[in-house]
């Protein structure tokens, strides 16, 4: 994406970085982007930058060198139908989307050929890195652009110290659909049996309820994407029930 070396520090312009998208994620994205690029975002719902972005219109700001999608996976497609004609011709976009079969095959056919494609996965939150984001992890995928992917993937490791996953979008979903498919379908159980105990708890409970935090202020849109865009998640969940109906069942006999 660029070197690793801070340019306002030596004097040199930063390269523009186009965000689209400035809810939670988005700003989140900005902060840790803004040291390395000059960020311009657009986002028709929110009027403030917050230091560490510039708002623009659409138009400007997609038609920068790197451009990255933030924006729910339900709506990835609109998007990319809105900014394809203001890309440049060799335009870097990524998208951050939690599934990511689906954003690959549909920024692959809707984008322009000669635009370049990266998916990327962050595996954390604005909750899960409000302590920072150095040792956190990050799944990257190749989708079209040859040597795009590595790159994006060696500043994520140099520039911002994440632990870098490079990954097929196949390989990403089948994973993701346990770790995150599940984690998220326990924590909405549990947020529905509200309020839990607080006074005698175990470590583990504690634990448990750690994890459901993390996840507790994410929108709907989500969890829709990680249990219903994921082409994997459905046989996750299937497994789960039937293993918690059997669990039941045996309870139930003993």
């Amino acid at each position: 994406m660029t070197t690793v070396v801070d340019r306002a520090a030596v004097g040199v312009a930063k390269p523009r970085l186009g965000l689209i998208g400035f809810g939670a994620f988005g700003r989140l994205t900005a902060r840790h982007l803004a040291p390395w690029f000059e960020v311009i975002a657009h986002d028709p719902a929110t009027t403030d930058g917050e230091g560490v972005a510039t708002l623009a219109d659409l138009t400007t700001a997609t038609a920068c060198p790197t451009v990255i999608l933030a924006v729910p996976v339900g709506t990835l497609e609109e998007t990319l139908r809105a900014i394809t004609p203001h890309l440049r011709p060799d335009a870097l976009v990524i998208d951050v989307g939690s599934v990511k079969v689906k954003p690959a095959r549909l920024m692959a056919d809707i984008l322009p050929d000669t635009v370049r494609i990266v998916g990327t996965h962050p595996l954390f939150g604005p909750q899960s890195a409000r302590d920072g984001i150095a040792g956190l992890r990050i799944a990257v995928c190749e989708v079209r652009g040859g040597n795009d992917a590595r790159r994006v993937a060696a500043f994520c490791r140099r520039a911002l110290k994440l632990r870098v996953f490079e990954v097929t979008p196949e390989e990403h979903d089948r994973e993701a659909a346990t770790v995150q498919g599940l984690t998220h379908l326990i924590a909405r159980v549990l947020l529905k049996m509200e309020p839990l105990p607080t006074r005698m708890t175990t470590a583990s409970f504690e634990r448990l309820m750690q994890a459901v935090d993390m996840v507790r202020h994410d929108s709907p849109a989500v969890f829709h994407a990680i249990e219903r865009d994921n082409p994997f998640a459905a046989e996750v969940r299937e497994r789960f029930f039937d293993l918690a109906e059997m669990a039941r069942e045996q309870l139930d006999e003993g």
